[in-house]
């Protein structure tokens, strides 16, 4: 039986992950609306170029999805078990392998198609993942690391492998994407430390004529509303700029 603290199911460690059985953790791991939130940045590097080369944009995309959505997740659930999936330690570090194996795959593929360039952003790439979810350095595994990484980086990369350059428009994407990153980083700091660190939090105000407590679930509100909607702004900017350049 699942357990309730104020409204707010203590099995979901994120608003949109229901652990507790192999699919859900599994599901869970890729954290969905959060991987689809960073290969949307992808695309708009590449809806930068003035030609878009649609099997590069294949495989910057694929990269990212076993970096980024596999590998740094299953990382992370490994190092410290912020979701509490039932999946062991070898299976995570497997999926783990598996990811960083597709995307180093991917890379030599990009090798042959593009230039030994494309080594050079792989290498930046892992090491910005693995520095991120294995907390290597304070400077990587902090909001900033946290929005170069999974924000401007993939601007920059996508862009990269339409053009073979970085240009001035790219770089103010890019930066339009950290700042994405860090208000991202803002709200779900905040929802993440109600979910897996209180067994329940009210807020009483008294200010004002007719006010209330919140509770957990209110308190959630006003942080996970604005992640899922600029959840679905992101990645409906990503879809129409694919739709007009296709």
């Amino acid at each position: 039986m699942t357990r309730k603290t104020d409204g707010v199911s203590s099995s979901h460690p994120a608003f949109y992950a229901d652990t507790g059985s192999l699919r859900r953790d599994l599901i869970a791991l890729l954290h969905p609306p959060y991987t689809a939130w960073h290969l949307s940045y992808v695309v708009y590097g590449a809806a930068l170029a003035p030609a878009l080369d649609r099997l590069a944009l294949a495989g910057t995309l694929a990269a990212f999805f076993f970096g980024t959505g596999v590998a740094a997740h299953a990382f992370d659930e490994w190092h410290g078990r912020p979701l509490g999936t039932r999946l062991s330690d070898a299976a995570l570090l497997t999926i783990a392998g598996i990811g960083v194996t597709g995307g180093v795959g991917v890379a030599l593929l990009g090798v042959s198609v593009l230039s030994t360039w494309v080594l050079a952003w792989a290498v930046v790439g892992i090491v910005l993942m693995l520095g991120y979810t294995l907390e290597w350095h304070p400077a990587l595994h902090s909001d900033i690391g946290f929005a170069l990484a999974w924000g401007g980086f993939p601007v920059l990369v996508g862009f990269w492998a339409q053009t073979g350059r970085i240009d001035g428009p790219a770089l103010l994407v890019a930066l339009a994407a950290t700042l994405l990153s860090l208000a991202q980083r803002a709200l779900s700091t905040s929802a993440r430390y109600v979910r897996r660190k209180t067994a329940g939090a009210t807020v009483h105000f008294d200010a004002s004529p007719g006010a209330a407590d919140w509770r957990s679930k209110e308190l959630l509100d006003t942080w996970e509303r604005p992640l899922k909607l600029l959840t679905a702004a992101v990645v409906t900017l990503a879809v129409g700029l694919l739709a007009m350049r296709i």
